[in-house]
């Protein structure tokens, strides 16, 4: 590799930490080991082909421009989560990979037979799901932990919020989402 492409190689990976909290090479081999896949598993369960999932993995190519990719991504590091903690057995997992697979992505919110309970209202999950996803596209992790920080002093409740949601694991925001409903 020349020196250019090492140049641009190293401004793939910064744009990835920017906009993903860390390079998609680190990201995607820590959802390899978790979830016990090999990269072409991966790239199916993302809907990549493996020589995109490659060229990402290796800062050949900066941005996934999928959004549906983007949530299936954010769906599998929540799915590694649950099995790292043991709330998810690998049986379970595999399941769950053949519905990420399978999942349209976009916005959780705009397909209701995907996100409503049987009475028909969203459940709280797919709700948290939904602010985390936005605020996740907006801003990495330690921005918004950034923002936190500054706003923690004036704001606290605001810096709870971008803390929990932003930056958080699924179950805390859960819990902070129906601590704070009437």
């Amino acid at each position: 590799m020349d020196a250019a492409q090492q140049e641009a190689t190293a401004r793939a990976r910064e744009l990835q930490r920017n906009w993903y909290g860390e390079p998609l090479g680190a990201l995607f081999r820590k959802l390899i080991d978790d979830l016990g896949l090999n990269q072409a598993r991966l790239a199916a369960a993302l809907g990549l082909s493996a020589p995109m999932l490659s060229q990402l993995m290796s800062g050949q190519r900066a941005k996934i421009g999928n959004p549906a990719v983007v949530q299936r991504v954010q769906l599998l590091q929540e799915l590694a989560a649950q099995v790292a903690d043991g709330s998810v057995s690998a049986a379970e997992a595999t399941d769950r990979m053949d519905e990420i697979k399978k999942s349209p992505g976009g916005s959780v919110l705009s397909n209701t037979t995907q996100t409503t309970s049987s009475s028909g209202a969203p459940t709280v999950k797919r709700v948290v799901r939904e602010i985390q996803s936005l605020l996740r596209s907006v801003a990495a992790a330690g921005d918004i932990i950034d923002a936190a920080d500054t706003l923690a002093p004036t704001h606290p409740e605001l810096a709870e919020f971008l803390r929990v949601y932003g930056a958080g694991r699924t179950a805390d925001a859960v819990a902070h989402y129906q601590s704070h409903q009437s």
